[in-house]
């Protein structure tokens, strides 16, 4: 008797499966939920408390000024205060790690998801900029292709970038220097960008066609958080110049 009702159960797991097997997905949709104030009527009041220490040291941790802006920084295309200033913080902590000089740094314009304010800089304002874990990383490139890079970069109409100068005309790239010279398509380039771009990923895919690749295991946030500090520490505050490296022709 028992054997009979276990192969009745076993028969119908089997069965439920066998008929979940030809489901199929017809239709999905998605929406965004806000998680603000207007959320707080359906919060767990009981967890709420319980996480009410943590979340006070963390927004006293975050709301730590580390440095003074001198000017509002935003990004934009062909190039940007806060985008020239980011390739340059990367290129210099590239140099550092590998201890020898970076030739070029290629920030992504998507990477930066805020602006800096003319004024305080706070921790919380850094995880607002670099709100992803990437990775700071060195490739070594060819010339020829760190060229069809440069090619992808003026596709787009420029990228953050340092160590390139280009003139931008009908979306190619005209007059290329790298670091004051013309680009040698047989020379090997470091270049310092984050581990997205290094897979190829927005739009500069001949980024992954690497001849090397070292992970430094530096955030790139943690590396433009130490370049604020160090810049305050000097008694300076955070700057950057609009200097024509990428200019677009019409």
């Amino acid at each position: 008797m028992k054997m009979s009702k276990y192969l009745a159960v076993l028969i119908l797991v089997l069965a439920t499966f066998s008929c979940a097997s030809n489901w199929q997905v017809v239709e999905a949709s998605s929406a965004k939920i806000p998680i603000d104030s207007t959320t707080d009527r359906i919060a767990d009041k009981e967890y709420v408390t319980y996480l009410q220490p943590v979340t006070t040291q963390i927004n006293e941790e975050l709301n730590v000024v580390i440095g003074q802006a001198a000017e509002t920084m935003a990004t934009s295309r062909p190039e940007s205060l806060l985008s020239n200033l980011a390739s340059e913080v990367l290129r210099d902590a590239a140099t550092k790690h590998i201890g020898q000089p970076v030739d070029i740094a290629i920030m992504n314009m998507g990477g930066l998801r805020t602006q800096i304010n003319k004024g305080d800089i706070t921790l919380r304002k850094i995880f607002e900029l670099m709100p992803f874990e990437n990775e700071l990383v060195v490739l070594w490139l060819k010339g020829d292709v760190l060229q069809k890079v440069i090619e992808e970069i003026a596709a787009v109409g420029g990228q953050g970038e340092t160590g390139i100068r280009m003139t931008i005309k009908d979306h190619k790239p005209q007059d290329v220097t790298i670091n004051g010279k013309p680009l040698d398509i047989n020379e090997i380039y470091t270049i310092a960008t984050n581990d997205f771009m290094a897979g190829g990923n927005d739009k500069l895919e001949h980024l992954a066609a690497y001849e090397k690749r070292e992970n430094t295991g530096l955030t790139i946030r943690s590396v433009f958080i130490e370049a604020v500090k160090a810049i305050t520490e000097s008694g300076k505050k955070v700057e950057a110049k609009l200097d024509g490296r990428i200019s677009v022709e019409n």
